[in-house]
């Protein structure tokens, strides 16, 4: 599908497919462009994103919806009826007062957005759904997306359940449960060899050749904005109010921004006071591109390529790493880096404090939030919300060497008796 047909027959006006999102608008030059398969501006070749013209709403009004991202339809460029359409619905995920955790690191208030429980056990079921949704409208029957694992399996699930085909392609070295993930659901998976950058340049010239929405290439504008519902949620659940900080895992950067977006739509709408918040950012050292340009001061990001076990953030030319850095600075928190064996022991601390097996993108999230409160850059007096985007079984070979068995015996009191003694069990 070309865009010269998308302009030919879509205009920004009255398109009920796209509720009362208005068009596309660039984020450099602010040029409009037409509802279509694009993502760079025709003007300026900046990334575009959704404009809309917003209606009033009530907290009443968001609360009276769905239990899923579908209650904040009238923010997405999604039709009115979706919720009742064919689809995962995921969203709406919960807010957990994470006490045992703050306790651990010397913390006043702590919370875990843990977005874990989504159908596919991922943050990426948000931004699927929005964009197979645009993917719909526009009349794609075959979506696809360039994946470090989560995204693909969300993909095929999504694709699934709203009766399209998918093909979705990853790196050759992907863990094997998101492998499985991602295969299980029936449609096309292409493991190429080399890293996520290179998945995305294939995709690129994929989405070139034939006529797939690729979620986040083609579609890319669409698939972003279901990343605000995260931020949406983190506000209604904490009764219509902001935290002061948040800490989100970084691979494209796009949450982020996109948290940050959620926020000011809403204290913009009347929903939520104005207050101040700091975003912050977490990287792995074996993948810390925008860290690293945030240490050295720098508005650009240069490419790096990965060698990390948090596979899921391993993308070495982060799309918005730009765009991230500006959310860090404009609000004033920062972006860190940790390394695998911290990353090990935050998934550790997670667990054993609050029950939450997060996959190794929390484990980042956790080492990097201890990190910052000792270098003194984030407040541990201050009302905290921190993102677990994924489910650990999904990266288990990660923790394997360190979640073992406390003692293997004969199956005799005498022996547990000998072993509880030298291991403290009892």
């Amino acid at each position: 599908m070309s865009v010269a047909s998308i302009n030919d027959t879509t205009t920004t006006d009255g398109c009920p497919g796209f509720g009362h999102a208005t068009g596309l608008k660039c984020r450099e030059c602010g040029a409009l462009t037409p509802f279509g398969p694009v993502y760079a501006c025709a003007e300026c070749f900046g990334p575009l994103e959704v404009a809309y013209d917003f209606p009033t709403l009530s907290h009443a009004d968001i609360e009276t919806g769905p239990p899923s991202l579908w209650r904040y339809a009238p923010l997405l460029p999604v039709p009115a009826d979706v919720a009742s359409r064919p689809g995962l619905s995921p969203g709406f995920t919960r807010l957990v007062k994470a006490d045992r955790l703050a306790a651990a690191l010397g913390m006043r208030t702590l919370w875990v957005k843990d977005d874990s429980g989504n159908p596919t056990h991922s943050f990426k079921d948000r931004v699927v759904a929005v964009a197979l949704s645009a993917a719909r409208e526009l009349g794609y029957t075959t979506v696809g997306c360039a994946s470090t694992g989560n995204l693909a399996g969300a993909v095929a699930a999504g694709a699934a359940a709203a009766g399209l085909r998918s093909c979705v392609f990853v790196p050759h070295d992907l863990e094997a449960g998101k492998t499985v993930t991602a295969a299980i659901y029936g449609g096309g998976l292409v493991a190429v060899e080399g890293t996520y950058d290179d998945v995305n340049r294939l995709c690129a010239e994929v989405a070139g050749e034939l006529d797939w929405g690729f979620v986040n290439v083609n579609l890319r504008p669409y698939y972003g904005e279901g990343s605000k519902t995260m931020g949406y949620e983190i506000a209604e659940q904490l009764r219509w109010r902001l935290p002061q900080q948040v800490v989100a895992p970084v691979a494209s950067g796009s949450l982020m921004t996109k948290v940050d977006k959620a926020f000011r739509e809403f204290t913009d709408l009347g929903l939520v006071e104005a207050s101040p918040y700091r975003i912050f950012g977490a990287q792995a050292t074996g993948c810390s591109p925008v860290a690293q340009a945030f240490a050295d001061g720098r508005d650009f990001v240069t490419p790096v390529k990965p060698d990390t076990i948090a596979k899921s953030l391993a993308i070495g030319n982060p799309a918005d790493g730009p765009f991230a850095l500006d959310v860090a600075r404009a609000t004033g928190g920062a972006i860190g880096h940790v390394s695998d064996t911290e990353i090990v022991e935050g998934i550790q601390l997670l667990a054993s404090t609050e029950g939450i097996f997060a996959e190794t993108a929390g484990g980042v999230v956790v080492a990097t939030l201890r990190q910052l409160i000792a270098q003194g850059r984030l407040d541990p007096e201050a009302e905290t919300v921190i993102l677990n985007t994924g489910d650990g079984l999904k990266t288990l070979d990660a923790v394997v060497p360190v979640a073992t068995p406390t003692a293997t015996i004969a199956a005799s009191f005498d022996a547990f008796e000998a072993a509880a003694r030298a291991t403290g069990l009892t």
